[in-house]
Parts: structure tokens; C-alpha cells; sequence
């Protein structure tokens, strides 16, 4: 097509086409009027990502091994004893190692907060549904993965699931700007919103604008009803800012997330609640502060002056 005032007037249209179809499909949710076309393009071009990922991912079958794991959710130990197995079968380069370790903190993490999860390799970024910040993964509805369920890894919240292919799912991530999650803050209870900015700190609405917050205080995630989309108690992240208090009904705050979105490997797809709330128990231990340096107080009693009154500097009287 030539570049004319015509094709360029196209292609505007076509743009605003798409960003029209994108709004209504995620204010639509579960009854979005474009659902059934997404799921039809993640039909299409999902086996494509997956079959490219299996031929060059060496860890693909190993991460398959923990995808059960959400019928025995309840039992660490049994994690734990998967986590083994899959480490003997991943061998001992660098990339292969990686996986290990982050396998093994993904099933610590789900097994303090007793999550029933699926375990999914990331296998294509930024997908054609149109969302800023996405990623696909190669576990799909053939993996008893369905719309609105929680990803996380073995740092924290990764996000939700919004298109479900059969062998191929789509995450939208926590750090979009079209993504909510209820937080709750450690210990004092208070509850919040917190939505993405991209690369930058999470923005957090505070409902009570009078909460005691400072830098430093962690939130997880409050949990949704029937868990969907979000199951309670996930680590989200570490507060970095607080807008002053001035007397408004909600108070804003900043939390740089757990999750670095740039890096994505290894995730799990919750696909079975905890049976209750695991509270903070999912949280990171907090870094130990600055052991004290002894010190050591030495005091000196001065002498008197001779019997003789000689001056003991001078020898001299």
C-alpha cells in the first residue's frame, strides 16, 4: 500500500479499533464480548510458543513434574520431596541450576501458604491480546488452568491469569496499569489498593487515610471472594514512600513489589485456596539488622602524689 492520505487515515482507524476492542475487553471480564476471539488466537498461536520454548528450554519437562502438586497442597513434606526429585533431574549447568533454585523457593513459598499449584515455564513476553505488560506460560486449560486464577513465584505475586488457551495461558502482570489487587498490611491489618505503574513502585490507596504506614511495612494480598482472583496472603511488597497524611479519606502509598517482572522463569498458577488465611506466614523473614560492636570501657584511677610531695611528671619537688 502506497503512503497516501488515505492509508494513513487507516491506519489511525485501526488503531483506535484496537485500543476501543481492548477497554471493552477488560471492563468486561468473564463477559467480555471479545473473550471468545482471544481464546481463539491463544488456540491458534500457543502450540507455536510452546513447541518453540520445549526445543530450546532444557528444564520444560522438569517443571511438569511439580504441576500435580495442587492435589497434595497440604503436605510440605511431599513438596519438599518433589523439589529433590526434580533437582537430581536437572542436572548442574548455570541455566539448569537457576531453575532449581527457583523451583525450590516457588515450592516453599506455596507450601507455607499451603497453595494447590501448577508449575508453568514463562515462554513468551508481551502477548497479542494487546496488554502493555503480559507474559505466556505453557500450561493451559489441558493443565486445569482457567481464567482469574492467582500466579505467583518464589518472590511473591506475579499476577492474574486472563486468557486460557488449551496448552497456553496469558498472565497479566501485577505491575500493569490496567491491574488491581486488594493488599493488606503486615501485622496492622490495614487494607488497600494497589495498582501497577510499570517499572515504577505500586501505587497503594490506604482505605483508612489515618493508618500508621512507613517505609520499610509489607503487604500481601488480601484475597478475593471464592479466592478468584486473587487467594489471600501472597507477598506483594515493601513500602518505599508515604504521601503525607492530609486529612483525606484514603491514604497513598508506594511499594516497590517482591516480583521483578524483567526476569520471569519459573511460576506457579494457584489452582486450589488455602483452607484458611495464612495471614504474614508467606512473607520473606525480614534481613537481620547490624550485629552491635562491643565495646569494651576501660577505666583508670589516677595516683595520688608521693609521701615526699615529688612531682611524679618532673621527679622534682
Amino acid at each position: 500500500m502506497r503512503d497516501t492520505r488515505e492509508s494513513r487515515l487507516l491506519l489511525v482507524l485501526l488503531i483506535a479499533i484496537a485500543f476501543a476492542l481492548i477497554t471493552v475487553d477488560i471492563r468486561g471480564g468473564e463477559d467480555s464480548p471479545v473473550d471468545g476471539a482471544r481464546r481463539a488466537a491463544a488456540t491458534v498461536f500457543g502450540p507455536v510458543e510452546n513447541g518453540v520454548a520445549a526445543a530450546v528450554d532444557p528444564i520444560g519437562n522438569a517443571v511438569g513434574a511439580v504441576r500435580d502438586s495442587g492435589e497434595r497442597h497440604d503436605r510440605l513434606t511431599v513438596l519438599e520431596r518433589e523439589n529433590a526429585a526434580l533437582k537430581q533431574k536437572l542436572g548442574s549447568d548455570d541455566r539448569n541450576r537457576s531453575g532449581v533454585r527457583q523451583l525450590d523457593k516457588m515450592l516453599k513459598r506455596a507450601g507455607a501458604g499451603q497453595y494447590g499449584i501448577k508449575g508453568a515455564e514463562v515462554i513468551a513476553i508481551g502477548a497479542a491480546q494487546g496488554f502493555s505488560w503480559t507474559v505466556t506460560i505453557d500450561a493451559g486449560g489441558n493443565d486445569g488452568i482457567k481464567r482469574d486464577m492467582t500466579v505467583l513465584n518464589g518472590d511473591g505475586l506475579v499476577g492474574r491469569v486472563t486468557t486460557v488457551g488449551p496448552d497456553t495461558a496469558t498472565v497479566l502482570l501485577a505491575n500493569d496499569p490496567d491491574f488491581t489487587v486488594g493488599t493488606r498490611l503486615e501485622k496492622t491489618d490495614e487494607l488497600g489498593f494497589a495498582t501497577g505503574q510499570g517499572d515504577r513502585p505500586l501505587r497503594v490507596q490506604m482505605l483508612n487515610g489515618k493508618a500508621k504506614v512507613k517505609a520499610g511495612d509489607r503487604l500481601v494480598t488480601f484475597g478475593s471472594q471464592a479466592a478468584k482472583p486473587f487467594v489471600p496472603g501472597v507477598p506483594v511488597g515493601r513500602v518505599v514512600r508515604v504521601d503525607p497524611a492530609g486529612g483525606d479519606l484514603t491514604r497513598t502509598v508506594y511499594v516497590r513489589p517482591y516480583v521483578g517482572f524483567t526476569k520471569l522463569d519459573i511460576v506457579g498458577v494457584v489452582v486450589q485456596a488455602p483452607r484458611k488465611d495464612p495471614r504474614d506466614t508467606v512473607l520473606p523473614p525480614k534481613p537481620a539488622g547490624p550485629k552491635p560492636i562491643p565495646t569494651v570501657t576501660v577505666t583508670v584511677t589516677p595516683s595520688g602524689p608521693p609521701a615526699d610531695g615529688t612531682d611524679p611528671a618532673t621527679g622534682t619537688e
